[in-house]
């Protein structure tokens, strides 16, 4: 064989020999290695489902406690990491979860209005003016803003902007009426199933497309100059409607106030007693509803107008008790107003468990998308969004959007459900996160989870009605690891601060 020498081949038969012997050991290493990773994934394995296992039996102790032994508890929660499923109890019960009920407002709302959505309130004239007289009326077209606020006990800055550009379209004097006209939504402004001694509280104003100062009025008390002398009681913003009696005397320095406040349902007086420490620093403060919110509206930009030399002859009316509605040809608008966009106002219904505004997102709702601004339309509009996103119908009955009703029902997998949705929807996650309060650091959390493992970690929702306490949303472990969770109580008969307390201990245990 040319070019073929004998020294090679057993060269070549030791050099194949030596890799064949390397491939072999090779072999074996990659062999023990499989079987080395084999065995420890199963160890690892073994370690995760015992301590998952250890952790359930944490759990179990901290519902399973005596004060709660005839309470219901549903709970669930998972990792969004890998959602597995961390703890489960009554998980598919369907429970009352008070203020918890906001997050399915809130997200259905978010997706079917966006973010950006505003709502707009007009001021409309209709009439001639000649020399500075508006010959007709001015009418207040309501969009369901809930925002238009009374400012330090004051007029609306809306309204003393809208005295502006009435002077502006050369307007100093209306002969007619003011009028409100609120007929965007119904005049359904109680919930279903709201519970009638609280109507009069200022947590359960009513709803109305023409909303003023969270339809609530604010009774401010000053003690007197000296011991026994009668107390200084104040009201706003104007147009409020209420009449208020007091029988509230100055107690001695140093002495508890002791307020207690009388109204009929639905009622118009106010009945205050009690007394108050003399030398007080700061009012005492109690809130109560309007039962007409649109009256409320009008009258107070009514007196606004007047304070800013705008006089209405004719006065502030409801547009429900005029016997004909006013005609909508040969209006003008002289002023819009448009409120801050829905990410802002959700902050607030959320931070603040503003029930109002819960009720106007979901009539809102229902008006926009062509079913009419009732709260029955509202809550069909919702109810297909969220069981378009894989909760079940059953899974939740909604009544309300404040939460407040006893109609309502929900269990903690359709919240679990619906939080896990928002989380994985980038156009929903955001903005929705900086809606829920932070624990420790501001809204219904901010006093709570103060100088412990869970401040600053915890974003959820509250709830609280009687014998019902919730709380619902997100906690970040120190590893980095987000745990979504929904944990409800229903018909405990100890403090609500025990509730709380178990419920803590229980987001500490998992981030511990």
């Amino acid at each position: 064989m040319t070019g073929f020498s004998p020294r090679v081949v057993p060269r070549a038969k030791a050099l194949g020999l030596r890799l064949v012997l390397a491939l072999l050991l090779l072999t074996d290493a990659t062999d023990a290695t499989d079987a080395t990773r084999l065995r420890s994934d199963g160890a690892t394995a073994s370690f995760a489902h015992t301590t998952q296992s250890a952790l359930a039996t944490e759990f179990d102790a901290l519902f399973n406690d005596p004060r709660f032994a005839r309470a219901l508890w549903g709970v669930r929660i998972e990792s969004l990491r890998d959602g597995r499923v961390i703890y489960t109890r009554n998980s598919d019960k369907l429970v009352v979860p008070a203020s918890n009920m906001k997050l399915l407002t809130m997200a259905a709302t978010a997706e079917r209005l966006g973010w950006d959505f505003q709502f707009e309130t007009r001021l409309e004239a209709a009439g001639t003016v000649t020399d500075g007289t508006l010959h007709g009326d001015l009418i207040v077209v309501g969009g369901g803003d809930p925002s238009i606020d009374s400012i330090a006990f004051g007029p609306a800055p809306v309204f003393e902007a809208w005295a502006d550009a009435l002077k502006a379209a050369g307007i100093h004097r209306v002969t007619g009426h003011l009028i409100g006209d609120d007929n965007l939504f119904d005049d359904a402004g109680i919930g279903p199933g709201w519970a009638w001694d609280y109507l009069n509280d200022g947590y359960a104003a009513p709803s109305s497309a023409l909303s003023y100062n969270e339809n609530i009025a604010i009774i401010r008390i000053w003690s007197g100059a000296t011991e026994g002398a009668p107390a200084r009681v104040e009201t706003s913003p104007a147009g409020h409607g209420l009449t208020i009696t007091h029988a509230i005397t100055t107690g001695a320095a140093g002495s508890s106030a002791s307020i207690s406040q009388t109204r009929g349902l639905l009622a118009s007086e106010v009945a205050l007693r009690g007394s108050i420490p003399l030398g007080r620093a700061e009012p005492l403060v109690r809130t109560t509803s309007v039962h007409n919110p649109t009256a409320f509206f009008v009258g107070g930009l009514h007196a606004a107008l007047a304070d800013r030399g705008i006089p209405v002859r004719g006065g502030a009316v409801d547009i429900d008790d005029l016997p004909a509605a006013p005609a909508t040809d040969g209006r003008r608008v002289i002023a819009t107003r448009k409120s801050q966009l829905l990410s802002s106002l959700g902050a607030y219904f959320m931070k603040a468990s503003q029930n109002f505004y819960g009720e106007t997102f979901l009539k809102t709702l229902g008006q926009r998308f062509g079913r009419g601004g009732t709260t029955t339309a509202g809550r069909a509009i919702a109810s297909e969004t969220l069981e378009s996103w894989g909760i079940p119908d059953g899974s939740f009955v909604m009544y309300d959007g404040s939460g407040l009703s006893r109609y309502n029902y929900v269990s903690s997998d359709a919240i679990v459900t619906l939080l896990k949705h928002v989380w994985n929807t980038e156009r929903l996650r955001g903005p929705f996160m900086a809606t829920l309060p932070v624990g420790g650091q501001d809204g219904t959390l901010g006093s709570r989870m103060r100088n412990t493992a869970l401040a600053g970690k915890v974003q959820a929702k509250t709830g609280t009605i009687a014998n019902v306490r919730s709380l619902s949303g997100f906690v970040d472990a120190p590893s980095g690891e987000r745990f979504v969770f929904s944990i409800i109580a229903n018909h405990f008969t100890v403090g609500s601060a025990a509730v709380d307390e178990v419920a803590e201990k229980a987001l500490l245990l998992l981030v511990r």
